[in-house]
């Protein structure tokens, strides 16, 4: 159970973050569910992709939040003629020296903004596959570590848009969320259009918090009390979307072609506690579970033909399973 020490951290730490999406308010208007979602990406340390139509404000928000964490900040632009060297460096030949020296790339960073990520290739795109799962990048024949928080927010315009490449499936699954980012509301691009056609600069962002006080956060986080069963409500909406499932929701059969795996179930656990952390809660709920479980799955299922043909999507599937799995 959550110890009253535990509470006051959580709220103490929470606070902050409220003051972090305060902070960002004051550049960007609205979007307050992608600021939400990034925040959780910082909190457990789970990647983050965004994905919408250019113009959207997506690079602003990143941006923006990296400054107001006053950590080391890196922006990738990804173009069809990348190599891997660009984005993790390479070694270099000193020939009066007769030696070798490394390099880094832009990877080696706190915060890496990989931007317009499907606008490279796949072997670029892969290049960041070692730095998101083992947090180290290998430059020749050494391997660097990569310095703690490292946490990598891509943007990327919809696949159907001229010029993008499907991310291998590989790197996708390193996504714990992928957000789609939707267009303002009417009252939200008024504002928008009086903020940013007046000519004035952006505000500029006060620090409010530090990498430091963003891990000892992240430990904070670790230890929101989920019960058994709320744990077993995350494997058996995980596990809804196998085949070999055992609780197959009635209306899916010939509709998933292959699901989600247990990273999916890790990652909602840890998407759920820190929902939980943001509403200075020391204890996880069904709600908070549902809230992530499209973040974290749309991205980790692949649909069969049948279900494209009557035009499901994959938001169309979890939203089904959410709705027939028994809520503890």
């Amino acid at each position: 159970m959550v110890t009253q020490q535990i509470e006051q951290q959580i709220s103490r730490h929470a606070q902050t973050c409220t003051n972090l999406v305060n902070e960002v308010g004051r550049v960007l208007v609205g979007q307050e569910r992608m600021v939400t979602r990034l925040l959780v990406g910082l909190l457990t340390g789970g990647h983050v992709l965004l994905e919408g139509v250019p113009g959207l404000a997506k690079t602003l928000a990143v941006r923006t939040l990296a400054r107001a964490i006053d950590t080391g900040f890196s922006r990738i632009q990804f173009t069809p003629d990348m190599l891997p060297a660009d984005v993790i460096g390479t070694e270099v030949f000193n020939p009066r020296e007769a030696t070798y020296s490394v390099k880094k790339g832009p990877v080696f960073s706190n915060l890496i903004l990989a931007d317009e990520i499907n606008r490279a290739p796949a072997k670029v795109q892969a290049a960041l596959l070692e730095a998101m799962q083992e947090r180290q990048a290998t430059i020749g024949t050494e391997t660097h570590r990569l310095e703690e928080p490292f946490l990598v927010l891509a943007t990327q315009n919809p696949i159907e848009q001229e010029g993008t490449y499907p991310l291998p499936e590989a790197q996708v699954d390193r996504f714990m969320l992928k957000v789609l980012v939707d267009y303002p509301t009417r009252e939200e691009e008024q504002k928008i259009v009086d903020r940013m056609a007046c000519g004035k600069p952006l505000p500029e962002i006060r620090r409010i918090t530090t990498p430091a006080e963003l891990l000892e956060a992240r430990s904070v986080v670790d230890q929101i009390w989920a019960d058994d069963k709320v744990r077993d409500y995350i494997v058996d909406v995980v596990r809804a979307t196998r085949n070999s499932g055992g609780n197959r929701v009635s209306g899916l059969d010939g509709m998933i072609e292959t699901g989600a795996s247990p990273r999916a179930s890790i990652y909602l656990m840890k998407a759920a506690k820190a929902h939980a952390f943001l509403q200075s809660r020391g204890y996880v709920t069904p709600h908070d579970v549902k809230t992530f479980a499209p973040d974290v799955l749309r991205h980790r299922l692949i649909l069969t033909y049948e279900a494209e043909a009557e035009g499901k999507s994959a938001d169309d599937i979890v939203r089904r399973i959410l709705d027939n799995v028994p809520v503890p």
